[in-house]
């Protein structure tokens, strides 16, 4: 494992949202990710011109209105329809990324856009969802990470370059404190193992689920529908629940 439990702070949405403060300041925490009349017009802007909008319109409109709310943003970025941003000033997407309909990001729990990266050249397919609800989500370059993927940092998500995911994988975050007499579990907080880390060239297989605390070595190979719970050796073929290795690439 790559580092000794944690106890991360649950994510608390419902009660940031119905605490104090106004609806309009709640929008911008939650959605515009920085205060001010300047940012909040330019995020309505791009999510109600462009990010709807069908056909060769709204391609051009999001290639031309979305890479302006990111923090940082590369040449040549693709966005499909119906994308859902969440404080996209704390995302960096790199050269010549791709994010196919219908996918969600979103950097709430991120410091700053280094704490959420895209690497060049990557494709998000269609309704994947990128979640940091704390810590960090680095995806490398030259990736490809299938369509309805859910990666959810609470101790942080890093994924190599070169790396594919199929579809409907799930990566990361943690689990509920379960302790009799100490409240309903929805309330105990969280516990972790700590980050995912997935290294260069690794190639997972549809319906995977890695867990907190994984690190998967460069040149690994996850057979479909394996549950990922311990390390996974350099260029290892691993499969089944709990997954374990079955050969080496050769």
């Amino acid at each position: 494992m790559t580092d000794q439990p944690s106890n991360p702070d649950k994510d608390r949405v419902v009660d940031a949202l119905t605490g104090g403060g106004s609806a309009l300041q709640k929008y911008q925490t939650f959605f515009v990710g920085r205060d001010g009349l300047g940012s909040l017009l330019r995020y309505e802007l791009a999510m109600l011109l462009a990010a709807p909008v069908p056909g060769a319109l709204g391609f051009a409109l999001r290639k031309a209105l979305l890479p302006g709310l990111l923090g940082r943003a590369g040449r040549g970025l693709n966005f499909g329809r119906n994308i859902s941003m969440r404080c996209p000033v704390r995302m960096r997407l790199d050269d010549h990324v791709t994010i196919d309909d219908g996918c969600g990001l979103d950097a709430r729990g991120a410091a700053s856009p280094d704490d959420f990266v895209i690497g060049a050249r990557t494709l998000i397919a269609r309704d994947t969802l990128l979640v940091v609800k704390q810590n960090h989500l680095r995806i490398g370059a030259d990736c490809s990470i299938g369509s309805q993927c859910n990666f959810s940092a609470v101790s942080g998500i890093t994924l190599g370059d070169h790396c594919i995911v199929a579809g409907q994988c799930y990566f990361g975050g943690g689990r509920y404190k379960t302790a009799l007499g100490a409240g309903p579990m929805v309330s105990q907080g969280l516990e972790s193992k700590g980050p995912v880390v997935v290294g260069n060239d690794v190639w997972i297989g549809a319906g995977v689920r890695v867990l907190d605390g994984v690190t998967i070595g460069d040149g690994a190979i996850v057979g479909a529908g394996a549950v990922v719970t311990g390390d996974v050796a350099p260029n290892a073929i691993v499969a089944g629940v709990p997954a374990r290795q079955i050969a080496m690439r050769s």
